[in-house]
């Protein structure tokens, strides 16, 4: 079968750019083939020097633009109200919250809310005893010591929510830590709010010191 080779000249849709460092596209034949009478014609192109379409970076308005106003219909009008939400309380973590006044006539939280606040809170575990839901976490310390420390740091973070835990200083290295309100007999929302603000205590000097063997 006969091979025959195009040569094709054609002008681009744009004017040559007269930027320094830019040189046109130049189009080079490529042999054809005839299939089912039909003639195709494959072009093989290479971009000689830098990308032709140039710098797709910000440039300043030409003064025809300006003058068209064409800031005004994308800027927005002068008069647009913004408004500036402003989180609620749910929106806002735990440990951010204050505690309100608990009514004694205020019903405690039910296990599954109990439940849902708990994926808020970290290392905690919900007691369902006999008197109510309770909050306890348990604290493995360097020493005693270092549980005395951990019991004043605790007594400083929760002394402004007037809302304190009951605290216990276990053997020689543990101290236990419970959370309930009494006035309603289980949980409420203030249980939640310390514990979260004790679990943002800095305990990692208190921890016990690893053993490095050699």
């Amino acid at each position: 079968m006969a091979s025959a080779a195009a040569h094709l000249s054609f002008s681009l849709p744009f004017p040559p750019f007269s930027s320094p460092g830019h040189r046109p596209v130049t189009a080079f034949p490529y042999p054809t083939t005839q299939s089912q009478n039909q003639s195709r014609v494959s072009l093989r192109t290479r971009a000689l020097g830098p990308d032709f379409l140039g710098d797709f970076g910000a440039r300043d308005p030409f003064p025809a633009e300006i003058a068209s106003g064409f800031a005004e219909k994308v800027l927005g009008n002068v008069d647009t109200e913004h408004k500036i939400l402003i989180p609620n309380a749910s929106a806002l973590s735990l440990a951010k919250q204050d505690c309100s006044p608990i009514s004694p006539l205020q019903p405690p939280l039910s296990v599954d809310e109990a439940k849902a606040l708990m994926k808020k809170v970290v290392g905690w575990r919900l007691l369902d005893e006999e008197g109510g839901l309770k909050l306890q976490c348990l604290w493995k310390l360097r020493d005693f010591k270092s549980g005395v420390e951990l019991i004043n740091r605790i007594y400083k973070v929760t002394e402004a929510t007037d809302h304190f835990p009951s605290l216990h200083l276990e053997g020689p290295n543990q101290v236990r830590a419970e959370l309930w309100t009494a006035s309603i007999g289980g949980l409420s929302m203030n249980d939640f709010i310390v514990a979260a603000k004790i679990d943002e205590i800095k305990t990692s000097d208190l921890a016990p010191r690893k053993r490095i063997w050699a």
